[in-house]
């Protein structure tokens, strides 16, 4: 019986398994150039979903599994003013992340031009690891590769193009602001000067850049 190579990796990565699950890389959290993030304004969304429609036609997202998931929950005070509550759900790029020192082949890793959280493919076994490890539960196996997938704001599509990720470029109301948090002089810097900002799961130390400006006023749909 033959082997392919993704199956011998796969055997080479569970032999592996033990030595790599919890061992952190040497300077893992040290990023040189960009260091890239996202700014989510709830107070500016409207539950349209063009992030989302936009994020599948760029990076061409097989039906059935989601890169970006924009959640909507309401209506609250329903007989007074209702209003809803638009969260983004989507890779947190974390400075620390779990994700890459629990994976055995290198194919999880952090994009040094950028600081982005991404996944070669080509190098990538299919073991799960990395999907088991995340806690903010947002990696997926593409059906069509066969490999961990998850949201790399469009670095291999719209940003080798110059452009913004496409859900930034496809919001109508302004509501992601997009930048490097080593530049000073950003948009996305500013705003996290002056608003009042949250991220998820800071307890767990993963340190995660998706930011979010909690909703202050009725959504709307």
């Amino acid at each position: 019986m033959s082997l392919t190579r993704r199956d011998f990796l796969g055997c080479s990565a569970l032999c592996a398994a033990a030595a790599a699950v919890g061992i952190s890389n040497a300077g893992e959290s040290a990023v040189q150039g960009k260091n890239l993030a996202l700014i989510h304004d709830e107070t500016k969304c409207i539950g349209c979903r063009a992030c989302e429609q936009a994020c599948r036609e760029v990076n061409q997202v097989p039906d059935g599994v989601s890169r970006l998931k924009l959640n909507i929950d309401g209506p609250y005070h329903k007989e007074d003013q209702p209003y809803y509550v638009f969260t983004r759900e989507s890779c947190q790029h974390c400075q620390d992340a779990p994700c890459i020192s629990v994976c055995p082949t290198g194919a999880a890793f952090r994009d040094e031009a950028t600081g982005i959280v991404d996944v070669d493919p080509f190098k990538c076994v299919g073991c799960q690891y990395c999907l088991a490890a995340c806690p903010y539960r947002i990696r997926f196996i593409n059906p069509v590769t066969k490999a961990a997938d998850k949201c790399d704001f469009c670095r291999k599509t719209n940003l080798a193009q110059g452009k913004l990720p496409a859900c930034v470029e496809a919001c109508p109301t302004g509501a992601l602001t997009f930048g490097d948090l080593n530049d000073r002089n950003s948009e996305l810097v500013s705003v996290l000067r002056n608003a009042r900002t949250v991220r998820d799961k800071l307890d767990l130390g993963t340190n995660p850049k998706l930011f979010r400006i909690p909703s202050q006023k009725p959504g709307v749909l």
